[in-house]
C-alpha cells in the first residue's frame, strides 16, 4: 500500500508543553521553566493521507523528498532510508502506520508489553528556590506528592547540588538527605537518581554508600563516561551486592564508546534521547543491545510527547526497563488514548502513534529546542 503514495507537502505546526509547576535546576543547568513551544512536521501524500511527528532539528534539505514515492523514504521494517528524510523520522512512522492501519509499536515488532512502567522525571532542585527564601526538602516532597497524585509510582531524583549550586560538602549532604526523605515518605516507590555528570567517581561511590539502604533502581550519568571511573563504580556495586543499575548515554552520546562500555559490563542501561537520537536509530541499535544484555530507556525529558514516543519504543522493540515520564500537558495534541495508571503507561492499539494533532498547520519552518 505504501507504493501508492507520494509526498506532496511538508507543513508545520506549533505545539506547547506545559508543566504543572516551574521545574528547577539540575547539576548543570538553571531553571527549566514551566514549558516551551516545539515544531512538528505534517506530511501529506497525493492520495490525501497524512501523518505527523516532532521535527528532529529543522526542515533544511527536506524539500528533496517532495514528489518522491513514500517507499523511497521509508521502509516499515527499518525506518527512514533517505538521507534527507531523517528530520521527518516520527512523521514518517506515523504516516506509514496510518496508511497501513497499523500501530507503530506493531510495525516495530510488538516485542514489548503495551503497558510500560513510567517514572516521574520532574524531581529537580526545587529545594534551592526561590533563591531569597529556599523552600528546602519540603518542596521536593511536595513535588513527589503532586506527581504521585497524577499517577506516578516512581521518581527520578536529581542529585549533584555541590557541582554548581552549593558548597561541595553541603550539596552532597543535601543530596543524601533528599534521597532519604523521599524514600522515607514513599517506602514502596521505585527511586532512581540522576547526577547529570555532576559527580567525580569517588563522590559517586561515596553517595551510593551513604544511601545504600534506599534501594535505588539506577544511578544515571554520575560522571562523564570513561572506563576507569565506571570500573571503580562497578567494583563498589559488586562488593556491596547492590542491585542498582548504571544508566548512561543521554548527554552527547558517542555510540561506539557506549557500546564498548556496555560490552565491558560497565553499563546496564543506555539512554540516548528518543528524538535527538531518533526512532530509526533505536530500531537499528536494539538488536545489538539485546546481544550485549543491556537494557534501553530512551531519554524523554522535556516533552510529555517524548514520553509517549518512548513508551511506543518500549512496546514495539522490547528490552526497555522503564520510561521517563514528563508530567504536564501538550497543547495542540490530543493524547487521550494514552493512560497513566498506578505507575504504568498504556500504549494504545491505534494506527500510527494514536495521537491527533489539533494545532493549526502552517507552512512556516522552525527548529525544535535541544533539551
Amino acid at each position: 500500500m505504501l507504493t501508492d503514495h507520494r509526498i506532496t507537502s511538508i507543513e508545520t505546526a506549533r505545539i506547547t508543553t506545559r508543566y504543572p509547576r516551574t521545574v528547577g535546576r539540575n547539576a548543570r543547568l538553571p531553571s527549566h521553566g514551566s514549558g516551551f513551544g516545539s515544531t512538528v512536521a505534517v506530511l501529506r501524500t497525493d492520495t490525501g493521507a497524512s501523518g505527523w511527528g516532532i521535527l528532529r532539528g529543522t526542515l533544511d534539505g527536506c524539500d528533496d523528498v517532495i514528489g518522491l514515492p513514500l517507499t523511497d523514504l521509508f521502509d516499515p521494517a527499518t525506518g527512514v532510508i533517505h538521507p534527507s528524510a531523517f528530520p521527518l523520522d516520527f512523521a514518517l512512522h506515523d504516516l506509514a502506520g496510518t496508511i497501513l492501519g497499523t500501530p507503530v509499536h506493531t510495525m516495530l515488532g510488538g516485542d514489548g508489553d503495551r503497558t510500560v512502567t513510567c517514572y516521574s522525571g520532574a524531581i529537580y532542585f526545587d529545594d534551592l528556590d526561590p533563591v531569597d527564601a529556599p523552600r528546602g526538602i519540603a518542596a521536593v516532597l511536595a513535588n513527589c506528592a503532586s506527581d504521585w497524585a497524577a499517577g506516578y509510582r516512581a521518581f527520578k531524583l536529581k542529585i549533584g547540588r555541590g557541582h554548581r549550586w552549593m558548597d561541595a560538602d553541603a550539596g552532597f549532604a543535601r543530596d543524601v538527605d533528599v534521597t532519604r526523605a523521599v524514600r522515607e515518605a514513599y517506602p514502596d516507590a521505585r527511586l532512581l537518581v540522576d547526577a547529570n555528570n555532576g559527580f567525580e567517581p569517588a563522590e559517586a561511590v561515596r553517595y551510593l554508600r551513604a544511601v545504600s539502604d534506599c534501594d535505588l533502581f539506577w544511578l544515571e550519568e554520575p560522571f562523564p563516561e570513561e572506563a576507569e571511573g565506571l570500573t571503580r563504580l562497578r567494583e563498589y556495586l559488586a562488593s556491596s551486592s547492590s542491585r542498582t543499575l548504571v544508566a548512561d548515554g543521554e548527554y552527547k552520546p558517542d555510540e561506539a564508546q557506549l557500546l564498548d562500555l556496555a560490552a565491558a559490563g560497565l553499563l546496564d542501561v543506555l539512554l540516548m534521547d528518543v528524538v535527538d537520537y531518533g526512532l530509526t536509530a533505536w530500531r537499528r541499535i536494539m538488536p545489538t543491545l539485546r546481544e550485549l544484555g543491556v537494557a534501553a530507556s530512551p531519554h524523554a525529558w522535556g516533552m510529555p510527547l517524548k514520553t509517549l514516543y518512548a513508551a511506543t519504543i518500549a512496546a514495539g522493540l522490547g528490552d526497555v526497563n522503564t520510561v521517563e515520564g514528563v508530567p504536564g500537558t501538550t497543547e495542540g495534541v490530543d493524547t487521550g488514548a494514552y493512560h497513566l495508571t498506578e505507575g504504568s503507561l498504556e500504549v494504545p492499539d491505534l494506527p500510527g502513534f494514536g495521537l491527533t494533532l489539533t494545532a493549526p498547520v502552517t507552512n512556516a519552518t522552525a527548529s525544535t529546542p535541544t533539551l
